[in-house]
């Protein structure tokens, strides 16, 4: 696997390796020890998915505050995301700025959303699939967010959202 550092700290573009013959290809997805060895240990307990049948589905910004804060490993397995990550965190130097990458089942890469920083989606074609591997465990009941075009965070999404639900909407403007 190969670790590129974005901007923010703790936010990681993870791309895989694949090993490829006559057959296809196999790639591994995920190694405790690989990730601890690049700096980001992360060992997931849950792995979730997501489906999204329609191009411009929004998902997000979502978080979970300490102490039942998430390590999120995202990764699109069918599809096509546009993926944001918004750092939350106060003390941090990067503190309100966003991070993207297009995720695909075609490019397999992944995004490493670490604690404090809110996650979110916009799905660029129809019927989309992904997947999270999550840690520790959810605990349902704190789930948290913000809203997905608030001003402090000036987030360039690539195009308007067609599906949004009514809880993603409605969620408050960063620190209101």
């Amino acid at each position: 696997m190969r670790f590129t550092e974005t901007e923010i700290a703790g936010v990681v573009v993870v791309d895989i390796e694949p090993r490829t013959d006559a057959r296809g290809a196999f790639a591994r997805l995920h190694c405790p020890e690989e990730f601890a060895a690049a700096g980001h240990p992360f060992a997931p307990v849950q792995t979730s998915l997501s489906r999204n049948p329609a191009a411009g589905t929004l998902r997000g910004l979502h978080y979970q505050p300490a102490p039942h804060a998430e390590v999120k490993l995202v990764r699109c397995v069918r599809g096509r995301i546009f993926d944001v990550a918004v750092d939350l965190r106060p003390a941090s130097p990067t503190h309100r700025r966003w991070a993207a990458a297009e995720l695909s089942a075609d490019n397999a890469r992944a995004l490493l959303i670490p604690e404090g920083v809110a996650h979110g989606f916009l799905t660029l074609e129809a019927d989309t699939d992904v997947l999270y591997q999550i840690a520790p465990m959810f605990e349902p009941g704190h789930e948290a967010g913000v809203r997905w075009d608030d001003p402090a965070f000036g987030i360039s999404w690539p195009r308007a959202p067609q599906v949004i639900s009514d809880r993603d909407q409605a969620f408050p403007l960063y620190g209101a």
